[in-house]
């Protein structure tokens, strides 16, 4: 009996689920934006933050980081309002991992 009840309880047990925080490009928000964007918002360092900047600007989108839904709804709301007070039209968007 002892063993079966663990067993249960392991089974609720799940790792909540994670989220990409992806940001995308456009033509008009500038680069060092982006760049203070993602060591502010999402505490990367001045490379790491270069990096996917460039990955934004070359690629489409970029990868800012990975959270629980909380977490990534969060930075999400933070980097698009920051950008509307900013009046850029920077975008990003959450993908289920």
């Amino acid at each position: 009996m002892q063993e079966q009840h663990q067993t249960e309880i392991k089974a609720k047990l799940r790792k909540p689920s994670q989220y990409k925080v992806l940001l995308l490009n456009d033509d008009f928000t500038p680069m060092d934006f982006v760049v203070d964007l993602l060591e502010t918002i999402f505490h990367k360092n001045e490379n790491e933050a270069a990096k996917i900047m460039f990955e934004v600007h070359e690629k489409g989108s970029g990868l800012c980081g990975i959270y629980t839904f909380e977490v990534a709804e969060t930075k999400l709301n933070q980097t698009l309002e920051r950008a509307r007070q900013e009046q850029h039209p920077l975008q990003c968007r959450l993908e289920k991992v």
